[in-house]
């Protein structure tokens, strides 16, 4: 079996459960951009929503950083994923209800 059976629907089985959830933690950061070091409120929203998953958390990496890990029940192959917590300085003129001020 290659990784890409092995992972078979697992993209919806993802959006069914958490799609929404996800869609809105994106547009509520989305509205309130912060940029360089300053994403403390940034930190707390993702943070929140973290909390509670089965995951180990470490807070303050790099100031407002968080490293989620999930440790899985076997050894095996690790993933690591990355995200940044910053704007950019812009301004956006789209209208929609979760546009950056």
């Amino acid at each position: 079996m290659d990784v890409s059976q092995r992972f078979e629907g697992l993209q919806q089985e993802i959006e069914e459960i958490v799609g929404e959830r996800i869609v809105a933690l994106r547009r509520d950061i989305h509205r309130e951009p912060e940029l360089g070091f300053d994403t403390e409120k940034t930190a707390e929203k993702v943070l929140a929503v973290l909390e509670g998953l089965p995951l180990d958390l470490e807070t303050g990496v790099a100031m407002n950083g968080i490293v989620a890990t999930l440790r899985g029940e076997r050894d095996g192959p690790t993933v690591a994923l990355r995200a940044d917590m910053d704007a950019l300085p812009i301004e956006e003129e789209t209208g929609l209800p979760f546009s950056s001020w």
